[in-house]
């Protein structure tokens, strides 16, 4: 059985798989989900070839809360405890509240806020499991959110409220969990360089965002901190812009 074991969602790509990849490296046991099947395959390859012990991967869509569900299940059933659960899977739109298609808003809310829960409540079982195993280390969830969840931009209203309700779900849980060595830290960046991002170069190009690889350093840090410590929420802005703004 692997000493720490971690659940990642939207593991495919971007942060998630940038993520995954360093908890490999650390000889995490590792649960990757995202849509695409044949993908994760890839992926679980070379996280393998990175460290990690032995790599499940469980394709599912994020809006389905059934779907999520069983991924913590697949989980559950390869290994007794979670010591790590990434919250990675998102989606985001922009556009005005005056018309603003309530279906792009369901769907936001669908993976960025229920999906999370879902995962979470499955999870604490085994999260709880694993903080008893490792009393020093505990257990740690970590949830991707954003900048935008802190400071509202024009046209985000609907991601910046998904990403609020992920600040506030680790808020919530470290008042519940972390007395039982279970902590919780919502991470939110401002614009990141990956392909979810793309669609803002006009206006911040690649070189001005931040590197994936700055947002798995404080994923690697958290994983090593104590159960004394519990880190709420970190935010990280663009170097040379306001902290007011992605």
């Amino acid at each position: 059985m692997a000493d720490r074991t971690a659940l990642v969602t939207g593991a495919s790509r971007g942060i998630g798989l940038g993520i995954a990849t360093h908890l490999a490296g650390l000889g995490f046991a590792l649960t990757i989900t995202a849509r695409d099947a044949a993908v994760l395959e890839d992926v679980s390859r070379s996280l393998r070839a990175a460290g990690a012990p032995d790599v499940l991967a469980v394709a599912s869509e994020a809006s389905d809360a059934d779907a999520v569900a069983a991924v913590v299940d697949a989980h559950a059933a390869r290994w007794s405890s979670l010591s790590t659960l990434v919250l990675g899977a998102g989606v985001g739109s922009a556009g005005p509240v005056a018309d603003y298609p309530l279906a792009r808003w369901d769907k936001q809310f669908a993976v960025n806020v229920r999906a999370a829960f879902v995962a979470v409540a499955r999870a604490l079982p085994l999260l709880r499991h694993a903080a008893g195993e490792d009393a020093v280390r505990g257990a740690r969830i970590i949830a991707l959110s954003s900048i935008g969840g802190v400071y509202p931009e024009p046209g985000l209203a609907a991601y910046g409220a998904s990403k609020a309700a992920l600040i506030s779900l680790c808020r919530s849980l470290n008042e519940e969990e972390s007395g039982h060595g279970v902590s919780a830290t919502a991470i939110s960046p401002a614009y990141v360089d990956t392909d979810m991002s793309a669609w803002v170069h006009d206006e911040v190009p690649p070189e001005e965002m931040i590197p994936v690889s700055d947002v798995v350093a404080l994923v690697g840090a958290l994983v090593e901190m104590s159960s004394r410590s519990v880190v709420p929420h970190l935010v990280v802005s663009r170097a040379g812009a306001s902290g007011y703004r992605a």
